[in-house]
């Protein structure tokens, strides 16, 4: 599988918002490199569990709406009020 890779604006921001919560929610000061190192590792452990979730979310959904579209493809059926004749060999 591909390492999780993020956009780095996005990167960023996950890292300074981890080192906000370890410094509000632990009294815990990570910052610079080791605030980068801790986002690098919780993605790599965490991610792929988050993204295959996300995927069986997203597959369960879809299974639902192709159910749905195949509800509404039946009701378009036209009744018939005779027999088709017999197909000619």
């Amino acid at each position: 599988m591909r390492k999780i890779e993020l956009p780095k604006a996005t990167h960023e921001a996950l890292t300074k918002a981890l080192s906000r919560y370890l410094k509000d929610e632990l009294d815990l000061e990570v910052t610079g490199f080791d605030a980068v190192f801790l986002t690098d590792f919780i993605i790599g452990t965490m991610g792929p569990h988050v993204y295959n979730e996300a995927l069986a979310d997203a597959q369960a959904l879809l299974g639902k709406k192709l159910e749905e579209l195949g509800e509404s493809i039946l009701a378009l059926e036209r009744p018939t009020s005779e027999r088709p004749a017999p197909l000619s060999r």
